[in-house]
């Protein structure tokens, strides 16, 4: 579903280009967990980036479900974070003028795919019933969390990109987030990729690789 092939990336820096991927190879098949740990600045963030096409690389090409990323343009690439990939970010990334309802709904409808039961069942799921009318600014880290999560699955992506998605919530909080989170993309099928600094959110996963300078260790 996903394959990743020496990829390279390097961004511009006082003396030079600063090389940040180096030749960086893997594959996912749906349904598949992997879980991408390493130092900051190893070059994780940015391989997300690379896969969910918010970024091009230098050198390599990345296949996503059959179509060559790589090889797009920028509209190629917005077509495939809206139809194929799902995001949940570390910082949630709600919409503050929308209700908490309208945000879980908002990239299923921007997908054509908007199913209002599912929607229901996720904010269900997700503890988040009695909160539909509420604004983010109301709800907890933990929720707005939860709102995020929601929101990239009612889309029913293909894969699903997290980067560090509990980092900004407690522990007891950030498991409950994690069992929610791969209890509902097994459901859906999807592949789910986790960026993590966190060895149990890491073994809670199918595979892991380590990113060492740019390159899996």
């Amino acid at each position: 579903m996903l394959d990743v092939r020496d990829v390279s990336k390097s961004y511009p820096g006082a003396e030079g280009p600063v090389p940040v991927l180096q030749g960086v190879s893997l594959t996912l098949a749906r349904g598949e967990t992997l879980a991408l740990t390493g130092e900051s600045g190893s070059g994780k963030s940015t391989l997300l980036h690379l896969i969910g096409g918010l970024d091009a690389p230098d050198a390599g090409w990345i296949t996503l479900a059959g179509e060559e990323l790589t090889a797009m343009d920028d509209r190629g690439r917005a077509r495939m974070r809206r139809d194929v990939v799902g995001v949940v970010f570390q910082q949630f990334n709600l919409i503050p003028s929308l209700n908490v309802g309208a945000n879980i709904a908002f990239q299923a409808r921007m997908a054509g795919r908007h199913d209002a039961a599912w929607c229901d069942a996720l904010a269900s799921r997700m503890g988040l019933a009695a909160h539909l009318g509420k604004y983010p600014e109301q709800l907890s880290g933990g929720q707005q969390q939860r709102v995020a999560i929601a929101r990239t699955l009612a889309a029913r992506p293909t894969l699903v990109l997290a980067d560090e998605p509990t980092g900004n919530l407690d522990e007891t909080s950030a498991h409950g987030v994690l069992e929610l989170m791969l209890e509902l993309v097994a459901e859906t099928g999807a592949a789910l990729l986790v960026v993590t600094h966190s060895e149990r959110i890491a073994a809670a996963m199918g595979r892991r690789l380590h990113l060492e300078r740019g390159r899996i260790a």
